[in-house]
């Protein structure tokens, strides 16, 4: 799902962003920007900086140097006013296990200031898929189901920025995809901003419109997805009827260095855009019967080869 930028309005800020912990600099001269309607890719391997940084967001840790501007404003001199403005997960959240969902999250309303009614829990319980759960304990509920508790806490107080780290975890396939529709309602119906902090790259590749990608605490690339995607090479998979005859002539022809593998009839080329219709249109003119041609580039080559570039 790729959107375009809503708004040139800056909800995060971040310039020469440093952290160190004794002698460990977990986060290196990192800047970034979000904008208003933004689902906002964060990315980066194990020990890449992404909590320190998202505890950095939240006022958590204090950074050792640099500066954070959320909502235009400085988050060291206005904390309170723009804490009020964010809802997070941070890693595992964490409830009440003996008392119902509904009675954490009424507790949870009360302790954020404003007034929330047992509609409104009902209705947050309901976008998170709790509903039919709403009086039953939490430490009867599973993992994944305390990380769907955990969303419907963050957006209790009706958030403008979003902060979410690693909020599939625990979660089948079916549950991500709730997430996922979740992430893209928020975004879409409500306007939101979503800062998503995520190693499963395929589902930040099916939500966000920009991306950032951190290696050893420091920027490597940032930009719009669909742009940083379509800027590499792609996967491309001809299914072919004649295994021999092809592999010859591509043997034997200038696209033999584009060629990289085959297992049988299926052959896979490393291409530019263009050169997909071209390959075919060679084929098809030396009588190759060409029955299918399926181009691929997703994120998770692209975190690869950009984080192995930076070993």
């Amino acid at each position: 799902m790729i959107r375009k930028i809503l708004s040139s309005e800056k909800i995060i800020e971040i310039n020469s962003l440093t952290k160190d912990f004794k002698k460990l600099r977990a986060v290196n001269n990192l800047n970034l920007s979000v904008y208003k309607g933004d689902v906002f890719g964060f990315l980066g391997p194990n020990g890449a900086g992404k909590s320190t940084t998202i505890r950095m967001l939240l006022s958590l840790v204090r950074q050792t140097s640099g500066t954070i501007n959320l909502f235009g404003k400085p988050l060291d001199s206005d904390r309170k006013n723009i804490l009020s403005r964010i809802g997070a997960i941070v890693e595992k959240p964490d409830f009440y296990g003996y008392l119902t969902a509904y009675k954490n999250l009424e507790i949870l309303g009360k302790l954020s200031g404003k007034e929330i009614t047992q509609k409104q829990i009902m209705q947050i319980l309901e976008l998170v898929g709790l509903d039919n759960r709403f009086d039953s304990k939490v430490k009867t509920f599973s993992h994944g189901m305390k990380q769907r508790l955990g969303l419907a806490q963050s957006l209790l107080h009706d958030p403008e920025l979003i902060i979410l780290d690693e909020p599939t975890t625990g979660l089948d396939p079916q549950g991500m995809k709730e997430i996922r529709d979740l992430i893209l309602h928020l975004s879409k119906e409500k306007e939101k901003t979503i800062f998503l902090s995520s190693h499963i790259l395929h589902e930040v590749e099916l939500v966000a419109n920009r991306m950032i990608i951190i290696n050893k605490g420091t920027t490597k690339v940032e930009g719009n997805v669909k742009d940083l995607l379509d800027a590499k090479k792609l996967k491309v998979t001809f299914e072919i009827d004649d295994e021999q005859k092809v592999k010859d002539l591509i043997l034997n022809s200038g696209w033999k260095d584009k060629f990289e593998m085959n297992t049988k009839t299926v052959f896979v080329f490393s291409l530019e855009g263009e050169e997909v219709p071209q390959l075919n249109k060679y084929l098809v003119e030396n009588n190759i019967s060409v029955s299918a041609v399926i181009p691929k580039r997703s994120l998770e080559d692209y975190f690869l080869k950009i984080t192995d570039e930076a070993k």
